[in-house]
């Protein structure tokens, strides 16, 4: 059974993070702490409300840190909602500039769309060889609740690495990032564990990766 840390930075669902993991057959901790987390066999990075408040909440705990020491070993991570966007560069919300861990560069903006937030279920195009869409169809559906969100990927050269994979989505005449699978990180826009059966699949499919 694999051994999953949902990080507690004080912002994102957890106990349905948790919930959600439990279901798909994971032995969860929610935990702030520091060896707990470095050590699991996988860890999750939830996230709801401001780029700002959450970047604030995980420097706190040393949380970008520790994200970059796991990917430095291979250990998989998993970022959920803002818990992905502040894997990017930088977020600006209201006119405010703020720092993300900078795993990838990017921005994270307000959608450009009629009606934002963007909250409801939605289907994604995931691109050919995707581990963490495999065995889920085109036109699954996932349950997403955001305003902002990275609508240019800017990851083009990654030399004799293996490229991302990059899954979008649109809301409107709007088109963002919806997932990223890079080596041991892994990210969702959505919420897999507010997505019923599909998201419990895709969380299914990230623990055969962490195991």
């Amino acid at each position: 059974m694999a051994r999953v840390v949902v990080l507690d930075y004080g912002s994102g669902n957890l106990r349905s993070a948790e919930r959600a993991l439990q279901r798909v057959g994971a032995d969860v901790e929610v935990t702030a702490d520091h060896r707990a987390a470095l050590e699991a066999d996988g860890l999750v990075v939830p996230g709801v409300g401001a780029f700002a408040a959450c970047m604030e909440g995980l420097n706190a705990v040393k949380g970008g840190r520790l994200i970059g020491q796991r990917l430095a070993g291979g250990r998989p991570v998993l970022g959920i909602c803002v818990g992905m966007q502040v894997l990017f560069e930088k977020g600006i919300e209201h006119g405010v500039h703020s720092e993300g861990c900078g795993e990838w560069p990017g921005t994270v903006e307000r959608l450009e769309a009629p009606v934002v937030p963007h909250m409801g279920w939605n289907t994604v195009q995931a691109p050919e060889g995707s581990k963490l869409f495999a065995g889920l169809d085109a036109d699954t559906r996932f349950y997403f609740v955001h305003s902002y969100g990275v609508r240019k990927w800017e990851l083009n050269d990654t030399g004799a690495l293996t490229p991302p994979l990059v899954t979008w989505s649109e809301h409107g005449s709007d088109r963002f990032v919806a997932a990223v699978e890079n080596g041991p990180l892994w990210a969702t826009q959505f919420h897999p564990e507010k997505s019923g059966d599909a998201g419990a699949h895709l969380l299914e499919n990230w623990l055969t990766s962490v195991n």
